[in-house]
């Protein structure tokens, strides 16, 4: 079949592209032809539709107004003229590409579920009925979920959200990431869905040192007996970054202890060593990093941001070096994952692939659809409270994560037993070959 993978960005670092490009290929793997639709093509080639970009200024004015304050128009009836406006110019190319690329199945990754564009909701609910086309919506987050959308300050916008995200159709099947979104859809809309969690594919060797990246810590200024944090993830607030700068924290008062001991790769802690969080993802959320940056400044916490500097793949821009997440991950020695919510977890998987030992926070998504495969994690806790509309977990845990993250920093054989033992778990349960084996039954005639 003609299949097309749709999204408002592909092409990026940010967990729905990364998925995308491992369903677009198993999909190929099956013999299938795939395309992506998007705003934005990032390192990818895409069929564009400018209206779906994730940071169209009219949109970005659309949600301000639609669930924050109403103060860009004179009343509702302009926003809502707006919103259908933008739907218009969406849809009207969304219907040209289907019919131009004769695609037999579209795939809308979080357009149909999350309430980010209201208008693309719209247009791909209208494209879909106006020419036919089969949809298997891939929904990795809903709007019910996420404090910014689950209060409009319209009132239409909740029918709206009621009807689009997502739709009801006989041309539409459905599919989530997790288990407690699969019953949520159940409840609220009495729909089926399917289960598939995020992948990986093993059979690549992702993380080296190599002639490329062998600079990576030298060009940011970090020394080879420094200790690296990575957060891989977004800046964003659900991601609760502040969790990795408390336990940076309290690992960085061990320090006296561990003068004179070896590093897992043999280099020597001495008065030289530094400690670092390293944010390697989007600044998605402005109010929130200078928060962070206030808050490390505080803590004593030693941030460097090499965003601006990794990709999704390799590339020169105006003759300096950008890297790729893989890169950023190769001067990790332990990466930090304390989000208080996820619809499954990329970067978590992607760390189990790396072979790093992972800080977790136990968001509800760990719970249900992760702990049963019994990960070695460095455990921040599943429960927390807000502070200055910071996140916190309890010191008490802190601390046991603190000395755990030693452990890992300085016991070579403890170290590589566990993650070895992780990636072994990772393999076995969540290979692309297993997404694979789950994509054929859906796609064998474009239903579920």
């Amino acid at each position: 079949m003609r299949i097309a993978l749709c999204h408002f960005r592909v092409g990026e670092t940010d967990g729905v592209s990364l998925e995308m490009d491992k369903w677009k290929k198993a999909l190929e793997q099956l013999g299938h032809e795939v395309i992506y639709i998007a705003g934005s093509s990032g390192n990818c080639e895409a069929e564009l539709v400018p209206a779906l970009h994730y940071q169209h200024p009219v949109n970005n004015r659309i949600v301000a107004n639609a669930y924050q304050s109403l103060s860009d128009y004179e009343n509702e009836s302009q926003l809502e003229k707006e919103i259908y406006d933008l739907a218009k110019e969406i849809e009207n190319d969304l219907v040209r590409i289907i019919s131009e690329q004769q695609i037999d199945v579209i795939v809308p990754n979080n357009v149909l579920s999350l309430g980010w564009g209201l208008s693309a909701g719209i247009a791909f609910h209208a494209a879909i009925e106006k020419t036919g086309v089969k949809a298997i919506c891939h929904h990795h987050d809903f709007h019910w979920e996420r404090e910014l959308y689950s209060n409009p300050k319209v009132s239409f916008v909740n029918d709206l959200l009621d009807k689009h995200f997502p739709p009801v159709s006989n041309q539409v099947k459905h599919v989530c990431i997790n288990h407690i979104a699969k019953i949520e859809l159940k409840n609220r809309y009495g729909l089926e869905a399917v289960v598939v969690p995020n992948v990986f594919e093993f059979e690549q060797e992702l993380i080296a040192i190599d002639d490329y990246n062998a600079d990576l810590r030298k060009e940011f200024g970090i020394k080879s007996n420094d200790i690296v944090f990575m957060q891989a993830t977004r800046v964003v607030e659900r991601k609760a970054i502040e969790i990795a700068i408390d336990l940076l924290s309290e690992v960085q008062k061990k320090k006296e202890k561990l003068l004179g001991n070896r590093l897992y790769h043999n280099d020597i802690i001495n008065n030289d060593t530094e400690f670092y969080l390293v944010f390697a993802g989007q600044n998605e959320s402005e109010h929130y990093y200078q928060n962070l940056i206030d808050y490390s400044v505080q803590k004593g916490v030693k941030v460097i941001d090499i965003s601006n500097r990794v990709n999704h793949e390799r590339k020169l821009v105006d003759g300096k070096k950008v890297y790729s997440l893989w890169d950023a991950y190769s001067i990790a020695d332990i990466v930090t994952y304390p989000s208080i919510l996820e619809g499954w977890g990329n970067q978590f998987l992607e760390a189990l692939v790396a072979k790093l030992p992972i800080a977790t926070y136990k968001y509800p998504v760990y719970l249900t659809d992760i702990e049963q495969f019994g990960f070695h994690i460095i455990a921040l806790g599943s429960e927390y409270s807000k502070a200055e509309n910071l996140v916190e977990v309890d010191q008490s845990i802190i601390q046991t994560a603190a000395d755990e993250s030693i452990k890992y920093l300085v016991d070579k054989e403890y170290r590589r037993e566990k993650t070895e033992e992780n990636y072994r778990i990772a393999k076995q349960n969540l290979s692309i070959d297993s997404l694979r084996g789950m994509l054929k039954e859906i796609f064998i005639d474009g239903t579920i």
